[in-house]
């Protein structure tokens, strides 16, 4: 309990006597209520009786394994995780031991504005919890360290001392190391330590030396500090490798010959595995007229990942496979990954490939898998597949590869992909534009450039093909009614569409509250938008306004997508989900013995719980190194000006995305005016409490790089632009009364010296990032 009322007089309470004392309370358990109340004996019974009706009406809810409280209340104090972040970027809590009917509540600054950087996506927090006027809020206290005995950071000397300097900016946590460990130790080495337990209650803790990972000036630390920072699982032990060392290319047995057919791998230029292959026909029954026959063959992974064995356990420990510019951490061994996995060109290769048949509209009015042993006929990139369909009129052209299979390869190809464009136009998935960046890396580790990553038709093809794999995968599995691992993607909620709407009329573009959520309407509504103004924002708010895909063994279908049911097939060397459902069809199909186990059966929610956590783990981890990347590249141009977007309006400040490489900053809201600012949830804007000057999600703006951090990824920005008027439209400014949190930021140039830094700056969480071929759709 966090707060105890004046004991009553003995005796059982009423319901409302009993809701009153919860609401105090925050929460109880059925032994602090008796002893509360006085109760003993049958009164105690009765009790439990009371409980049991009260939690029937649903006026009461369950807090953690034993306690309750108010059906829909927080605690005053509690500590929360931060789940969701909303179109502008305010961010959600949940309580850590929340019942089911517990409501998340917005996070705002602490009442003294000294809070250091904004907490992100997975962040823990200790919080303070009241009603608002719009619902719950919860007040932060402090940010929590998830993992408190340990710091990732960086060995700084000097004379007197040796310190580690933790590389989270979102951690304070200075450790002194005695002089007699820190021999060998040099300054800038990129180090874990553990703090040690000690009597000193001020001043830096102690720490010790775990492990010395790297140097802070080594081009690939920013990957080694996002790996141990995100606790991804680095290598493969001695078992695991003896094991992937031990297999042997499966024979004919059992398989069927499809070496003759003219498969082929498209990938990016620098893939090291390739697990999927393609191959188009024309449909020669004469039922089928303009119809398509589309193969697509998948590396067997369960031929040589078998339930139970080393290679297994370990590969469901990483879940997926992690991608930096610099390095890959595979989820299965190089000589399996990059070896009898892989689909490589000339050479013989188990798979287990699906024939999918396509009439003329795009429609799939078939399919089959076949566990089968086949050869690459060729090995293409996107960029040299492309060049070749373009011809030299379209600044492409052929080359040795690509010539002589142009009409028996890749021209059915990709006519077949145009015919299935038809039923994919018709099922109108959501057409959301998620541009990402690439970095380029020199041989020596540098970075060379950020740039684009190119949208190709040929990127297009490969997804569609896998998409409809994906979609006959879990068809089958539920008409041979075998469990699987759907990947699933619910609809946004009720309070996201109405966001939604409240920041469309503010742009005024009408959006009915009430309609149900569907990807036509959404893209409607990206499509009148696609060429005015507010194009870059709207795109953006709609994609927030969606939910997170995750893997589950209960189908919801994939809303994104538009399709009723979906599993991921297509790429079981870096995803263990991929896995799992390829040991599904062996069973369903009875296609060999090394099919999915009943104890991964009753295994499935666990399974779908962990893939879905380590590909989260693994999406934080690429993100914080392209921020660490991103600040290293931008260190020597600080001073420097640049042309940006606000991509994110929350209490904190302002994040603003650079045109030129696709960096995030932040922009301090103490650093905006002279004026307190609040922010303005309909209209997502901060807006001057005194002037009504705005700042609104979306709109261009010009920045300053004040600082950048690569050992954090931290940039911060100053704000050069103007802000934008006071809306006329808008409600007079209130003086002297503050708005929502807007009392909570100090004017500018009120931080005394030795005073709150300003938060450090980086990619808002949750903010745009591309989709590798077949990895996270």
């Amino acid at each position: 309990m966090t707060k105890s009322p004046r004991r009553p007089a003995a005796g059982l309470p009423d319901k409302d006597t009993l809701l009153a004392f919860l609401r105090d309370a925050g929460s109880a358990e059925k032994t602090d209520i008796a002893r509360h109340f006085g109760l003993k004996g049958g009164d105690r019974r009765a009790l439990r009786e009371m409980i049991r009706e009260l939690e029937a009406e649903g006026k009461l809810g369950k807090r953690g394994r034993k306690g309750f409280s108010e059906a829909g209340a927080l605690p005053p104090v509690g500590v929360a995780d931060v789940v969701e972040r909303d179109v502008d970027g305010e961010f959600y809590v949940r309580l850590v031991e929340a019942s089911p009917d517990a409501p998340m509540a917005v996070l705002v600054p602490d009442n003294t504005g000294k809070m250091g950087a904004a907490p992100g996506l997975g962040a823990r927090v200790l919080a303070k919890f009241s009603r608002g006027e719009n619902g719950w809020e919860a007040r932060l206290i402090k940010v929590l360290d998830t993992d408190t005995n340990r710091v990732l950071g960086v060995i700084r000397k000097s004379n007197k001392e040796v310190r580690v300097e933790p590389v989270d900016r979102k951690s304070k946590e200075v450790l002194i190391v005695p002089h007699a460990q820190a021999e060998g130790l040099r300054d800038g080495d990129l180090v874990l330590a553990a703090i040690e337990k000690g009597e000193q209650r001020y001043g830096p803790k102690r720490g010790k030396i775990l492990e010395t990972i790297g140097r802070e000036d080594d081009p690939r630390a920013a990957s080694l500090i996002a790996i141990a920072a995100h606790n991804v699982p680095m290598g493969f032990s001695e078992a695991v490798e003896r094991e992937a060392g031990d297999q042997e290319l499966p024979s004919l047995k059992g398989r069927e010959d499809l070496r003759d057919l003219p498969l082929i791998t498209i990938d990016p230029a620098d893939a090291r595995d390739h697990d999927d292959a393609v191959f188009a026909q024309r449909d020669e029954d004469p039922k089928n007229e303009g119809g398509w026959i589309v193969w697509v063959a998948i590396a067997d992974v369960a031929a040589y990942v078998r339930p139970g064995s080393a290679l297994d356990r370990e590969a469901r420990e990483k879940g997926n496979s992690t991608y930096f510019p610099d390095r890959v951490e595979p989820m299965l061994p190089e000589v399996l990954s990059n070896g009898l996995c892989s689909l490589k060109h000339g050479e013989n290769r188990a798979c287990l490939a699906v024939r999918m048949v396509f009439d003329k509209d795009g429609r799939k009015i078939g399919h089959k898998f076949v566990r089968g042993l086949m050869r690459s006929h060729a090995s293409l990139s996107y960029e040299q597949a492309q060049a070749a369909i373009d011809g030299v009129e379209g600044g492409g052209g052929t080359d040795d590869v690509t010539g002589p299979i142009m009409e028996a390869i890749l021209y059915p190809l990709w006519n077949a992909y145009r015919t299935m464009l038809k039923g994919r136009l018709k099922r109108s998935p959501l057409a959301i534009e998620s541009p990402e960046r690439r970095i380029r890396m020199t041989p020596d580790g540098q970075i060379a450039s950020i740039e684009p990553r190119v949208s190709l038709e040929a990127h297009r093809l490969i997804e569609e093909m896998m998409i409809q794999a994906n979609v006959c995968a879990a068809e089958t599995l539920e008409q041979k009614r075998t469990p699987l691992l759907y990947r699933v993607h619910d609809a946004p909620s009720q309070e996201k569409l109405f966001n939604l709407g409240d920041f469309l009329q503010t742009i005024g573009k009408p959006w009915t509250k009430g309609e149900p959520a569907t990807t036509k309407r959404f893209n409607k509504l990206l499509d009148e938008t696609r060429d005015s103004e507010h194009a870059e924002v709207v795109n953006e708010v709609v994609l927030r306004t969606q939910m997170q895909a995750i893997y589950s063994a209960e189908n919801v279908g994939h809303f994104g997508l538009n399709l009723d049911r979906y599993a991921h097939f297509t790429s079981p060397i870096r995803r263990y989900s991929d896995l799992i459902v390829h040991r599904g069809l062996i069973r369903a199909l009875g296609l060999g013995k090394d099919g999915l186990t009943e104890r991964e059966v009753s295994e499935l929610p666990a399974i779908a719980e962990q893939v879905t956590m380590t590909e989260r783990r693994s999406m934080a981890a690429e993100r914080a190194a392209m921020d660490r990347y991103m600040a290293a590249f931008l260190q020597e141009r600080v001073g420097a000006s640049f042309p940006g977007r606000i991509t994110g309006v929350t209490r904190f400040g302002l994040f603003v995305r650079l045109t030129e490489t696709g960096a995030d900053g932040l922009v301090p809201v103490s650093s905006l005016g002279g004026e307190y600012f609040h922010h303005d949830d309909r209209s997502h804007a901060l807006v001057g409490e005194r002037t009504g000057q705005r700042w609104r999600l979306g709109r261009t703006v010009e920045v300053k790089l004040m600082e950048a951090t690569p050992v954090t990824g931290g940039l911060v920005f100053g704000m050069l632009s103007d802000p934008a008027p006071r809306d006329p439209n808008a409600p007079a400014p209130r003086l002297g009364v503050r708005g929502r949190g807007g009392g909570d930021f100090p004017k500018r140039g009120a931080t005394r010296p030795g005073g709150p830094k300003p938060p450090k700056g980086g990619r808002p969480s949750g903010g745009l990032k591309g989709v590798r071929k077949g990895k996270r759709r």
